[in-house]
């Protein structure tokens, strides 16, 4: 399966809604509300956080079917800034086709070239085995359990991981860091205006069960 990753749009949330709908109401993998309205699905998934350095994200097919969602924002405000977190959401259909690994590593280098430190996954529902599983493939620990935090509707009580990946902050340093040089190198020194179109912006990442951050 072909799936690329891009900035989520308005008109995707139609498509997005009822795989969130689906995943909620099972209340294995998210504390979400079940009640919540169309309207607070759409706002607490599509603007997940005030910060600028946020993002949603969609998966989609050849077709442009969507297949699933992300979405990434500074973990904390202030002095927490600097580690990112995200939270993910996989149509039933597309579940175990590479998915949620395409919408995670995407967000990966999404948090690097913006020059977050780490991320970190504040509630990864101990049950969730094939996401914890996924999430340590791809360079996440488990760095310690809340017992029992989680109300899960088949196994009772049960535990909420956290899980941590540090990130090649300092390469992303280093490139804009770099950037600005060539900017500068490029800049009027009688206006103060680039002379030249200013270096790329962040890449794409790779080929552009629910799980909260």
């Amino acid at each position: 399966m072909t799936v690329e990753i891009r900035d989520a749009r308005a008109e995707d949330w139609p498509a997005v809604l009822p795989f969130f709908r689906e995943i909620v109401d099972a209340g294995e993998t998210y504390a979400y509300d079940p009640a919540l309205t169309d309207a607070q699905a759409r706002d607490l998934w599509m603007s997940p956080s005030s910060a600028p350095k946020s993002r949603t994200t969609v998966a989609v097919d050849a077709d442009g079917t969507v297949l699933g969602s992300a979405n990434m924002y500074p973990n904390r405000p202030g002095a927490g800034a600097h580690v990112s977190s995200a939270s993910f959401m996989v149509a039933g259909a597309a579940r175990g086709k590479g998915v949620g690994r395409a919408l995670c590593q995407d967000m990966i280098a999404w948090s690097t070239t913006e020059g977050f430190r780490a991320v970190q996954f504040n509630a990864v529902v101990e049950t969730n085995t094939s996401a914890v599983r996924l999430w340590q493939s791809l360079g996440f620990t488990i760095i310690g359990t809340v017992p029992e935090a989680f109300d899960h509707p088949t196994h009772g009580y049960v535990g909420l991981h956290v899980m941590h990946r540090p990130l090649d902050w300092t390469t992303a340093a280093k490139r804009l860091s770099t950037q600005r040089q060539q900017d500068d190198a490029g800049r009027d020194d009688r206006t103060g205006q680039l002379t030249h179109p200013a270096s790329p912006g962040r890449p794409d990442g790779d080929a552009a069960a629910g799980v909260r951050g």
